[in-house]
């Protein structure tokens, strides 16, 4: 009876926690509105690094290049691009004058990974006003230029975007979008709660001058990853933050198509998290742990306490409905769709997953060192 009524409060305990974070956290985000922007048209360096993204280039460079915008730049680093990319950015030289292209050598890159060419990308830049994205990026609209920069009005030295990735058939598209919904309702909600911890770099803009003052990447430079994430959790505060979510400011990628593909992208990804700051952590890992906890106890309720199983199943109903709730907020924020429904299942799905892709990056890493 005892370790049923603890199983019972600890359940209890779970659900308040994850009712904290939903209606204290995720709330800001899924109900924020864009107050005041700037009706300046600051300069803007876009940065880019490629290699051997001849194909990517093609396709989406023009769309940067023909951005509705009247004083910008884009720097394209070609990091030892052994395909037809030389080719491609001199002949687009040609056409269109505020193309500048930055190439690294073999051999001079010591470290990998893009923090060395993007350093370099962001050097070259002539523009105080940085916004970075990947080769195989296309911004959603010809207004993305602008209404990134709109926001560095005040103190924001830092403006976090949604990249989102294209919707394609099958079941993998679906759990690549909702895993990105998840992980930008987590981003932007800690920003506006005044606890930022990460952004992407697939659509992300910053301040030269904040770079140089944080000295660019070099307090993680031993990190492969991390370009975007671990420079946000080491620069940003609560006063120099702001967010982007008008859906003319998003980026749009292609997936990954297979899941092996996928699982070492987000394999690479979570081998950042372990450097965030401790609160971030904290935060991160209690959310975590409630959702894992939430649904393991109630399991256990189900099964074994037939006589608190109202109980049991009108806190599972709060929670879940709390949940959904948020989730089509968030999607309607995000302008996604086609997800809501199958959103339960691939919460189960990430609350198993993510803490195997996490262990297995611990004991490669153990590995590595013995």
């Amino acid at each position: 009876m005892f370790e049923l009524d603890l199983l019972t409060s600890l359940f209890l305990a779970s659900v308040v926690i994850q009712l904290v974070y939903f209606w204290g956290v995720f709330s800001r985000f899924v109900f924020y509105k864009k107050k005041k922007t700037s009706s300046e048209f600051q300069p803007v360096s876009v940065v880019i690094t490629a290699k051997n993204e001849y194909y990517n280039l093609k396709k989406n460079l023009p769309l940067i290049l023909e951005q509705d915008y009247p004083d910008f730049e884009v720097v394209v680093v070609n990091d030892c691009s052994e395909d037809d990319t030389e080719y491609l950015l001199k002949k687009l030289s040609e056409t269109y004058s505020h193309l500048k292209i930055a190439t690294i050598f073999n051999n001079v890159n010591f470290f990998s990974g893009k923090k060395f060419p993007l350093s370099v990308g962001i050097k070259s830049a002539q523009n105080e006003i940085l916004l970075l994205t990947d080769a195989d990026c296309a911004p959603s609209s010809p207004k993305w230029i602008e209404q990134m920069q709109s926001n560095f009005i005040d103190n924001e030295d830092i403006v976090l975007g949604y990249g989102a990735y294209q919707s394609l058939p099958g079941f993998l598209n679906k759990l690549i979008r909702v895993d990105t919904i998840f992980i930008a309702l987590q981003y932007f909600s800690y920003a506006l709660s005044g606890i930022p911890y990460m952004g992407v770099g697939r659509n992300l803009a910053y301040k030269k001058s904040l770079f140089y003052k944080n000295k660019g990447f070099t307090k993680h430079y031993q990190v492969k990853s991390g370009d975007d994430d671990l420079f946000i959790n080491t620069a940003a505060t609560r006063k120099n933050i702001s967010i982007e979510i008008n859906k003319e400011s998003f980026t749009y990628s292609k997936p990954k198509i297979t899941f092996k593909d996928w699982i070492y992208q987000k394999k690479r990804h979570f081998s950042t998290s372990q450097y965030y700051k401790f609160k971030h952590k904290l935060l991160l890992g209690l959310f975590a742990f409630t959702q894992f906890s939430f649904y393991l106890l109630f399991i256990f309720l189900l099964i074994y306490s037939k006589q608190n199983i109202i109980v049991a199943i009108s806190l599972f109903i709060l929670r879940m409905g709390s949940f959904l709730f948020i989730f089509k907020k968030c999607m309607k924020q995000l302008d996604e769709k086609n997800l809501f429904l199958i959103s339960p299942l691939f919460e189960i799905i990430f609350i198993f997953l993510n803490p195997v892709i996490v262990l297995s990056n611990l004991i490669l890493t153990q590995k590595k060192w013995k």
